[in-house]
C-alpha cells in the first residue's frame, strides 16, 4: 500500500522520507576524503653543562704564618672549566671563616691580587714567581675580601681550557702594631655563569 499524500499526516511522513535519502547521499561523500601522514621523526635534545674546578688546588689550602708588613705570600691553583660550555663570567667571592682585623681593615688589612700564566709558574725561592708563557692580571691587587668581584682574562671562559693561577695574599707596610699575632681564615667559591643565550 502505498503513501496517500492527500491527507496531512502523508504529506509529513514522504517528507521525512526525502530527507533521510538526502542524509544518506551526503554522508556518502564525507567518507570519500584522501588522506595521509608523514614518518615520525624524533629530535633528541640535551642541555649543555656549566661547571669549573679547582682541579689542582696547589697550596692555596697550606697555612700562612709570621706574615709581617711589607710581606707577601704566592699560592697556585689550577681553575679548569670541565663542562661543555664556553661561559660569559667567573666571579670571586671570598669570605672569612674566621674574621679579624686582617680582613675586616681594606687599607691595612690583607691584599688579594690572581695572575694566570699558560704554562706553570717559576717558583723562585725568596722572589717573586715568574711566567715564562704569557701573563694576565685576572684580579688586580684589592682587600682580600670580596662578593661576587668579577675576574677577567680568564681561559677558563672557554669548555675545556684552564688558567694555572698564581694568588697572591700580602700585608701592607701600613699595618700598625694592632695587627700582631691576629689569624684569620679565608674561604675561596669561583662561580661561573653561562654564555649568553644564541641560535644554534
Amino acid at each position: 500500500m502505498g503513501i496517500s499524500l492527500k491527507t496531512t499526516s502523508g504529506k509529513i511522513l514522504a517528507s521525512v522520507a526525502l530527507v533521510g535519502t538526502a542524509a544518506a547521499v551526503a554522508g556518502m561523500g564525507t567518507y570519500g576524503a584522501f588522506t595521509g601522514t608523514t614518518t615520525r621523526v624524533d629530535e633528541q635534545v640535551t642541555a649543555g653543562t656549566v661547571d669549573i674546578d679547582l682541579t689542582d688546588p696547589g697550596t692555596l689550602s697550606v697555612a700562612v704564618t709570621g706574615l709581617l708588613p711589607g710581606d707577601s705570600v704566592e699560592k697556585f691553583a689550577t681553575l679548569k672549566n670541565t663542562g661543555n660550555s664556553n661561559l660569559n663570567t667567573v666571579t670571586l667571592t671570598t669570605a672569612p671563616t674566621v674574621a679579624s682585623k686582617l680582613t675586616t681593615e681594606t687599607t691595612d688589612g690583607l691584599q688579594l691580587t690572581i695572575e694566570s700564566c699558560t704554562v706553570a709558574w717559576t717558583v723562585v725561592a725568596a722572589a717573586e714567581d715568574t711566567c715564562s708563557g704569557v701573563k694576565s692580571t685576572i684580579l688586580a691587587k684589592s682587600a682580600i675580601i670580596g662578593s661576587g668581584t668579577a675576574l677577567t682574562g680568564l681561559s677558563s671562559v672557554t669548555s675545556g681550557a684552564e688558567d694555572k693561577l698564581k694568588i697572591t695574599t700580602s700585608l701592607p707596610s701600613t699595618a700598625d702594631d694592632t695587627f700582631q699575632g691576629l689569624t684569620s681564615t679565608i674561604g675561596f667559591t669561583f662561580d661561573a655563569t653561562q654564555r649568553t643565550g644564541q641560535v644554534k
